[in-house]
């Protein structure tokens, strides 16, 4: 009993595409009207990239006060 059910996606195609031009054009005229507000907002947009980079991009060296040693030479003593 081997029945082909042929489930289509909401988005396939030929929609998917016309959401793809429409999202473009919108954002063109979004960025070319509204150019004045995005760049006087610019200097507050960097401020609040250093916390938010800070607090995402921490976990790379194990976070602050994790290591309980004097420095990088400490990292392979307990190996």
């Amino acid at each position: 009993m081997n029945i082909n059910h042929h489930e289509h996606s909401p988005m396939g195609g030929r929609s998917k595409i016309a959401w793809i031009v429409f999202a473009a054009i919108a954002a063109f005229y979004l960025l070319s009207e509204h150019r004045a507000h995005l760049l006087g907002a610019l200097p507050f947009l960097l401020l609040l990239a250093c916390p938010l980079m800070h607090l995402f991009m921490h976990g790379g060296h194990g976070g602050h006060g994790h290591g309980g040693g004097d420095g990088p030479a400490d990292k392979g003593a307990g190996k």
